[in-house]
């Protein structure tokens, strides 16, 4: 066995791994986890999640490639193999966090579950021949990255050695870590979703107390319809309850001190 081939398998395969292309096992699982932004690859939007997962959720760094195709990668390694289906979920959740605004065409997550006319499939391990185009899918540095944007793809084989470092670099995303960011990762979606909700049960808004900006208004307002009416009766000291309240979704803590810059 090669070192890039050692490499692979430390980060995305289980070791008792019979096939070296197979990335679900005989029990339908998997530790590779692949969020696929394409039909433009574009770094600057998969660049944010890569960001994204290491400073909000306190994930390693997943591996970049360039797919050989049309698309750019970010492979997660599970330390320990999830089923197909969870490793999915997974993915679709930072999918929903950070490119829920892309069309559904450019976005492509793997492992993808079996349906009613297929069974489960997976990428090939990367890289990989394209025989089609006859051009090479590779991973790439960090900062090499942005430069397969326009060109998602190698047209000569990327080294073994080179490759090798690539992957010697990242770490797997250990079961702890794991719950902790997907819990971080439900409550940013929730966050997210919280203004659309709060706007359709919220009563219509009181006028603004003497000397509140219209800002400052929409935020009690807002915040009066997460919280219920308190015993704060100073905008002001009801507006700092909100912020520092951390039951209170994050964008309406956001609002609350966004008032307060404007309430002085």
């Amino acid at each position: 066995m090669s070192r890039l081939q050692q490499a692979f398998r430390r980060l995305y395969q289980r070791p008792e791994t019979a096939s070296g292309d197979a990335l679900i096992d005989a029990h339908g699982h998997v530790r590779a986890a692949v969020l696929e932004l394409g039909r433009p690859a574009d770094w600057e939007r998969l660049g944010q999640v890569w960001r994204g997962v290491q400073t909000e959720l306190g994930l390693p760094a997943p591996g970049i490639a360039a797919s050989g195709t049309d698309a750019l990668q970010l492979w997660f390694s599970l330390a320990e193999p999830l089923s197909v289906d969870s490793a999915h979920a997974f993915v679709d959740a930072l999918r929903r966090r950070w490119l829920v605004d892309l069309p559904a065409g450019r976005v492509t997550l793997w492992p993808q579950p079996a349906s009613a006319v297929d069974v489960a499939r997976h990428l090939r391990p990367v890289p990989v021949l394209n025989e089609a185009t006859g051009n090479w899918s590779a991973f790439v540095a960090p900062d090499l990255a942005p430069l397969f944007a326009d060109t998602p793809w190698l047209d000569i084989p990327p080294g073994d050695e080179a490759q090798a470092g690539v992957l010697g670099a990242l770490a797997s995303i250990q079961p702890g870590v794991l719950a902790t960011a997907t819990t971080l990762l439900t409550q940013a979606l929730q966050a997210a979703s919280a203004p659309t909700a709060s706007a359709m049960t919220a009563p219509a808004p009181e006028a603004s107390p003497a000397g509140m900006s219209s800002t400052a208004g929409t935020a009690l307002a807002a915040a009066t319809a997460h919280l219920g009416h308190t015993a704060h009766t100073e905008p002001r000291s009801f507006l700092l309850a909100v912020m520092n309240d951390g039951s209170v979704p994050l964008p309406l803590r956001i609002e609350a001190a966004r008032a307060l810059l404007g309430t002085g």
